[in-house]
């Protein structure tokens, strides 16, 4: 071993960050290379509503070996292809951002640009975009089904995520991570010791016992017990650009068969999501206090709920925005404890993920590099950057002026990075990703046209391909789509084959023969 090497690990906080964290770190170090321990409070409780992700958690998953049915089956999983958006871009109509890219490899070009061909040459009977996705297609028409691998199957192109219950996904890892060796504290840290050059050197806990470590992930919440109480790092706030900063959450029945995607519905002054789980729906309404009151954010979720409460309306506060630094000194802070981005799109255990995995290359023995600790810091602003610009073009790009809100978020000024990428397209359709930022060309070309950034014209080389070809091509493709998905197992008849918590689910009746006739086809 590394006669500098980290000995010992001490996680700060539970719940999905602080067990996240705990899981990849026994898994990676097999309890070979360094003690891993976690404290937390059950007295302390966790936000725990985050319960829609995006599809690199198939990766995390993949990674710690889990068997997907089986974690679905413990923490109460749905699967997600999308996000619908309802009122948005105006009152009245919604739009798809899908998982899965659009079409296929039809030309020298992303399929968008021939789709904008299409339309400038024949109009609306070239269809929506949304129809040339096959996720959207399916999420809509309520059905399911995993990816093909076949590479020339319609199915190859589904891409998937999950809605779970945040609490039983906490306490999978829990049980994953002791198997492993991770030993758990139960305790309330009541005290933080560092030592001459101000690195932390102990927790010491509500009984008096002193925690010792070598280096310390910070998962204690908006707190940020280590990485600000502690170490006083600083925070960067971004409410200039994303005002909303409360939410009002409150759980309802479960449907009978849950929709595969999350619903996002703007409201006056802020939005309210819906997710689907096997056992129930997370609700809640996400909103800017200085526009609307307390009461009237619970009033308007109540009032548009689809099930019975099953509980309590719970309120929230919170501060979009980020640390001036994600790791100072022996510490790096994870999950909300890091920053936070509201739940619009989905992110925030995305970001507990990726922070691991540039802390594992990045991996530091006890001397602590500054060029180590800069560049992890530097990576992950931009990530956050990045992550907030996507989240500021969904408010900013609207035609709604029926609020103070609305009006505010509409002509508000946005950064340069965001005003680039938007002028960008505007002029031909373009989306070009900065380095390795979170979202797709699908994903921001989604966002731009649902929320009405209209293109002045389409990329000249989608000419190259013969008019005649191009209406029969997307016009195949558009079919295709439509009997594929008619053709597949609804959501909830496909978690009952497959991955149902519930022991006497009913098995879902097989796709039938279009599936198998669409993955020979190209």
């Amino acid at each position: 071993m590394h006669p500098f090497g980290i000995e010992k690990i001490v996680i700060v906080g539970g719940g999905t960050a602080g067990w996240m964290a705990a899981a990849a770190f026994a898994n990676v170090m097999q309890n070979r290379f360094a003690e891993i321990h976690l404290v937390e409070s059950e007295q302390i409780g966790t936000v725990g509503v985050g319960e829609a992700t995006i599809p690199p958690i198939i990766q995390m998953n993949q990674m710690l070996g889990f068997d997907e049915n089986e974690f679905m089956r413990e923490t109460r999983a749905t699967f997600k292809l999308g996000i619908r958006f309802m009122n948005w871009k105006r009152k009245g109509e919604s739009y798809f951002h899908p998982f899965g890219r659009y079409g296929g490899d039809i030309g020298i070009l992303d399929m968008p640009q021939y789709w904008r061909r299409l339309h400038s040459e024949i109009g609306e009977r070239a269809g929506s975009l949304e129809d040339y996705n096959f996720p959207t297609v399916a999420a809509l028409a309520g059905k399911f089904t995993r990816p093909d691998p076949n590479p020339r199957s319609l199915l190859c192109n589904i891409a998937y995520a999950f809605h779970f219950d945040a609490g039983l996904y906490a306490q999978y890892l829990r049980r994953f991570a002791e198997a492993k060796g991770v030993t758990r504290h139960e305790g309330r840290v009541v005290k933080v010791e560092q030592d001459e050059r101000g690195f932390v050197e102990a927790v010491r806990l509500d009984d008096d016992r002193r925690l010792e470590g070598d280096f310390f992930v910070d998962c204690s919440g908006f707190r940020g017990l280590l990485i600000e109480e502690a170490l006083g790092t600083g925070y960067e706030d971004w409410r200039h650009w994303l005002p909303c900063d409360r939410a009002v959450a409150m759980p309802t029945k479960e449907f009978e068969n849950p929709v595969p995607y999350t619903r996002s519905t703007a409201h006056a002054a802020g939005w309210q999501w819906r997710i689907p789980l096997q056992h129930r729906t997370g609700n809640g309404h996400v909103y800017s206090s200085p526009h609307m009151s307390d009461d009237e954010a619970a009033r308007i979720l109540l009032d548009n709920l689809d099930g019975e409460p099953a509980a309590e309306p719970r309120l929230l506060k919170f501060t979009t925005g980020k640390r001036r630094k994600f790791w100072n000194r022996n510490v790096v802070a994870l999950g909300l404890a890091s920053g936070f981005m509201e739940p619009l799109e989905s992110t925030s255990i995305h970001l507990i993920q990726t922070g691991l995995s540039k802390l594992f290359n990045l991996f530091p023995d006890r001397e602590f590099r500054q060029a180590d600790i800069d560049y992890y810091n530097q990576a992950t602003a931009l990530e956050y950057e990045r992550i907030r610009d996507f989240l500021i073009l969904h408010y900013h790009a609207t035609e709604r002026d029926d609020s103070e809100f609305w009006n505010y978020v509409r002509t508000m000024d946005i950064p340069d990075t965001l005003a680039e990428k938007m002028e960008l397209y505007r002029s031909r359709g373009r989306v070009f990703r900065y380095q390795d930022e979170l979202f797709s060309e699908t994903s921001w070309t989604a966002v731009f046209e649902g929320q009405g950034v209209t293109p002045a014209s389409y990329d000249p080389l989608a000419d190259g391909m013969p008019s005649e070809k191009l209406h029969d091509t997307l016009h195949r493709i558009r079919e295709l789509m439509q009997r594929g998905a008619q053709s597949l197992p609804t959501h909830g008849e496909y978690i009952a084959q497959n991955c149902s918590y519930r022991p006497n689910a009913q098995a879902a009746t097989p796709p039938g023969t279009i599936v198998s006739r669409l993955k020979s086809t190209g």
